[in-house]
């Protein structure tokens, strides 16, 4: 699925959402989030690629694959964060939508860590004394 049907499925999908929520506001959360699964699923394979195209480039590169994996997650974590949480918002859930993306920042700084602490160590052997 490339732009054009993502584009052209999001102005069908909210021209529906636009008529359903004043008639069967529940049938437009529903539709909201099956439009939202069926984006991601075909996307799938689009980030498939993107960590195929990583993987080679860390192996070429040879670079400690851990830290891109980390990265990878930490991008994972924000994606899906942010996905569920417009799920949330267009279910009329600001307060839910706020708590998923504190938790998605909690986990980001988690899996952060390893690589924070592995540039401190970096800084501390390159400084004198």
């Amino acid at each position: 699925m490339e732009i054009p049907q993502v584009v052209g499925l999001a102005l069908l999908t909210t021209i529906l959402l636009l008529i359903l929520r004043q008639e069967k506001p529940v049938m437009a959360v529903i539709l909201s989030i099956v439009f939202s699964i069926v984006v991601f699923i075909f996307m799938m394979e689009k980030m498939a690629s993107i960590i195929e195209v990583m993987q080679e480039l860390t192996h070429r590169a040879q670079i400690n694959y851990f830290f891109m994996a980390t990265i990878l997650k930490i991008l994972g974590v924000a994606y899906l964060g942010e996905f569920a949480a417009a799920i949330c918002q267009d279910a009329g859930e600001q307060a839910v939508a706020r708590k998923v993306e504190f938790a998605a920042k909690i986990i980001i700084a988690v899996l952060s860590l390893p690589i924070m602490i592995a540039i401190l160590e970096s800084m501390m052997e390159l400084m004198p004394g």
